[in-house]
């Protein structure tokens, strides 16, 4: 109840976990966590298939959260390495931009498999 719920939530997420943790709800180590999130992931897929789009934003919510979790026991910030992530792909779909500029080609003369290609030689 300490805690602002108005936060961004990652920031939040990150906060009640860490909160948790401090009275001793949380995992033994990151392997747990890992377990945790290939769980939820596991869960989110099982939703897909219900075509549910309230159970689907639950279980990716659930997600998040896991993930969070695993950012905090890898000593991991995870606003940091979110907006690092994010900075890397936008340096690399510019990238792509210029590269699909430079061959006269435009994103509609290209399906996916030619874009991932394209994407890979950037990377």
């Amino acid at each position: 109840s300490s805690i602002t719920p108005n936060l961004p939530a990652l920031t939040l997420a990150l906060k009640t976990s860490k909160k948790a943790a401090s009275v001793g709800f949380d995992w033994a180590n990151a392997d747990q966590v890992v377990e945790k999130v290939n769980e939820e992931l596991a869960e989110l897929a099982a939703a897909r298939t219900e075509n549910d789009a309230a159970h689907i934003e639950e279980e990716l919510g659930d997600l998040l959260l896991a993930v969070t979790n695993l950012a905090r026991h890898l000593q991991i910030d995870p606003e940091r390495a979110l907006r690092s992530a994010n900075q890397k792909f936008t340096s690399r779909f510019e990238r792509l931009e210029q590269l699909l500029a430079s061959q006269n080609k435009e994103w509609s003369e290209l399906d996916i498999s030619e874009l991932e290609k394209r994407w890979q030689k950037i990377k």
